[in-house]
């Protein structure tokens, strides 16, 4: 989506009306910035809250109103948590995830759906935003000028999903993501924002849930030299997408009983060599199915693809397919653990 230019006199006016609502502001030196009269304005003793995310603190005076998501897992979180009365939009390609089985179906059907393609501050403004929850290459990017940086000087709140949390491992760009293990990633973001929006028995109740549903799927999993190995691709056909140790499948393969074969890419979602797959001989292979190529596309091209013929997952027909929402940070992770296991439990078997 092209941004049309607008008169600074209505950017000034839509950013002071954001910035009025949001109720939020940096914390100084990781100090909250006074309670004030924030607290008896919101009717209870929950406010002003200080939380951290991705490093930076940030005080909170009240629950934000008119928040606008980017992609399906985030905007699932939201819903789990029972927010959509908190949101102004979400934003979300078309083909990025399923939305008819899922237990807040009906959410996705009264909160708007602002755009089938990325996230612009211009999109922000227009939802009168007074909070942007995305992520790294989640929506937030240096390419597309929507950072927590821009935003804010809009008076427009962030929230990064911590999955995308960069971690400078590769250097001064600093690019590389992840900084917890995924699904304590995912835990983090339900406690971080039950705190924000005062609802943090819904978030504790919520990652109880989700820990019982892994150790249920966990249990009976092998030891270590047992198990399958597992290769996540996402796509390409020069270099594969992938996912490090930091992107859920790292996770979901591990607690449903498999071995990542990329567990050492200190990353969330990067590209590999093909020698490297080879190399690494997984005996299963994950496809994440999203848009085009398709996942029998995908598929189609694995089992082609002469480098990968005596590959053990290509060989003896072991590819697994997962929905994309099932695998980038979701409440449909744990789901996702007892999906795959199952499915690694048959390759064991035979």
């Amino acid at each position: 989506m092209r941004i049309r230019h607008r008169s600074a006199a209505l950017l000034t006016a839509l950013a002071l009306a954001a910035l009025t609502g949001c109720g939020a502001h940096v914390a100084e030196d990781g100090k909250g910035a006074g309670k004030g009269d924030s607290a008896t304005a919101s009717g209870s003793g929950h406010y002003p809250v200080t939380i951290e995310n991705c490093g930076t603190k940030t005080t909170y005076d009240k629950a934000p109103r008119r928040v606008v998501t980017n992609d399906v897992g985030i905007a699932d979180i939201m819903f789990a948590l029972g927010l959509e009365d908190h949101m102004a939009g979400y934003v979300m390609p078309e083909y990025r995830g399923k939305l008819d089985a899922v237990a807040w179906k009906d959410a996705y059907g009264k909160v708007p759906w602002l755009s089938k393609k990325a996230i612009t501050k211009e999109l922000a403004l227009d939802a009168k935003a007074d909070l942007v929850f995305a992520g790294w290459n989640y929506g937030f990017g240096e390419d597309s000028g929507v950072t927590p940086a821009s935003l804010k000087k809009l008076g427009i709140g962030s929230y990064v999903l911590t999955e995308s949390c960069r971690n400078g491992a590769d250097g001064d760009q600093g690019t590389a993501r992840g900084v917890m293990p995924p699904l304590d990633a995912l835990y983090t973001d339900l406690r971080t924002l039950g705190k924000i929006f005062d609802v943090e028995d819904r978030a504790e109740a919520l990652i109880a849930k989700y820990r019982k549903q892994v150790a249920d799927a966990q249990a009976g999993a092998p030891e270590d030299g047992a198990r399958p190995t597992v290769f996540l691709y996402d796509g390409g056909q020069d270099k594969p997408m992938t996912s490090g140790r930091f992107a859920g499948p790292h996770d979901i393969i591990t607690k449903a009983g498999g071995d990542h074969v990329m567990k050492d890419l200190k990353d969330s979602w990067t590209t590999v060599g093909w020698e490297t797959v080879v190399e690494r001989d997984p005996d299963v292979i994950v496809i994440n199915d999203y848009g085009t190529p398709t996942a029998e596309q995908k598929k189609a091209f694995l089992k082609s693809y002469a480098p990968l013929k005596n590959v053990s997952a290509v060989k003896n027909d072991r590819i697994f397919v997962m929905d994309y929402a099932d695998l980038v940070e979701s409440p449909r992770n744990p789901a996702a653990v007892t999906a795959l296991s199952g499915y690694l439990r048959g390759v064991r078997e035979h």
